[in-house]
């Protein structure tokens, strides 16, 4: 019988370039090969798309060193049904086609987790792990996000939303100090990792962390500073099928800012799983995060970030559609301690993807 074949997309034009290749060499050294047949496609810092032959070690595509190798052949997944795959490039004059069964989308940030290429899945007709364009696009918007959430009665930070076109920074001040209070925190409203994200701890910063965040767009969100532990939870499952890890992660960055390196590059984080919270606490929360990841219309996989107040509450941080697989990630981790193997979370993700209509 043949096996499957599921294309690892990964690299991307994102900030998050490096961390893509992390997850990608992750998945591809976990997959259970004697269920399904991986392609690892890879997209450069420019945007040009490339099929890695077999012999492309591992630690290269973690490194980065792939997108250097000279024997790599262009490959661009086509949106025509009829060749339901990739068409690759045979180095003379001509393309062959290789289908494709399932797309695995290691890609994180814009261009891979907005809704791009799980709408150009789906112009394809194959399926995509895990969530589809809509709740994609809506939970790579931060603004969108906790607005929707906000309506429906999840409790989410206070914020305020600015754009390049109505960014006034005396009155944003006077709004900030009128309705959230200081410090916040400025972000970039569709960047994931916490890429351009600065604390201000007043009018005088304002400025600068305005600047930074916009370089990644033109619309920012300012939040309230919370004060409480900053908590994850796994969610997995399709529609009405969805279940949250059996315990949260709970993250102590040792510097002021849990940013992109502290994420993943330089180890400046303590993660406790599980987390150091009360089981109702707990409980409460994991059942917010299956709520949201309902309402949001999630498939597939999930992370919900939380903060865990003092009191007993929480506030919903932000729903982030495409984690992290890499050694050091909370999503594998939370699946992992809630008794799956890695190579099991795999096959279940791709199996998601197969059952999605």
């Amino acid at each position: 019988m043949t096996k499957p074949t599921v294309a690892v997309l990964f690299g991307g034009v994102s900030s998050e370039h490096e961390v893509s290749c992390l997850t990608a060499a992750s998945i591809l050294e976990n997959i259970d090969r004697s269920q399904w047949k991986p392609l690892a496609l890879g997209i450069t810092k420019e945007g040009a798309w490339r099929l890695c032959h077999e012999e492309v070690p591992l630690a290269a595509i973690a490194d980065g060193s792939w997108a250097k190798d000279p024997r790599l052949l262009p490959a661009v997944l086509t949106p025509d049904r009829e060749q339901h795959g990739l068409l690759i490039h045979d180095g003379g004059a001509g393309w062959w086609r290789a289908p494709v069964d399932v797309i695995f989308p290691a890609l994180h940030g814009t261009g891979g987790e907005d809704g791009s290429v799980q709408g150009l899945a789906r112009l394809a007709g194959i399926p995509v792990v895990g969530c589809g364009v809509a709740a994609s696009a809506l939970c790579m918007d931060k603004d969108l996000t906790k607005t929707f959430l906000s309506g429906h009665g999840v409790p989410v930070a206070k914020w305020i939303t600015v754009t390049r076109e109505t960014r006034d920074d005396a009155s944003l001040a006077a709004e900030i100090t009128e309705k959230l209070g200081w410090p916040v925190f400025v972000k970039p409203a569709s960047e994931g990792s916490s890429v351009g994200v600065s604390r201000a701890q007043g009018p005088g910063d304002l400025p600068a962390a305005l600047e930074e965040a916009f370089r990644s767009g033109r619309k920012v969100i300012i939040e309230e500073a919370v004060t409480g532990a900053e908590v994850e939870c796994a969610v997995m499952g399709n529609h009405g099928g969805a279940f949250p890890s059996d315990v949260l992660g709970e993250i102590v960055p040792k510097r002021a800012l849990y940013d992109y390196e502290g994420k993943y590059l330089d180890g400046s984080t303590d993660l406790y799983i599980p987390a150091r919270l009360p089981r109702e606490q707990t409980e409460a929360i994991k059942k917010a995060a299956v709520e949201a990841y309902r309402l949001l219309e999630c498939a597939g996989l999930a992370r919900v970030d939380f903060f865990a107040l003092p009191g007993g509450g929480f506030v919903l941080n932000e729903v982030n559609t495409l984690p992290g697989f890499t050694s050091i990630s909370m999503w594998p981790k939370l699946m992992m301690a809630s008794g799956m193997t890695y190579p099991e979370i795999l096959d279940r993700l791709i199996r998601l993807a197969l059952e999605v209509d």
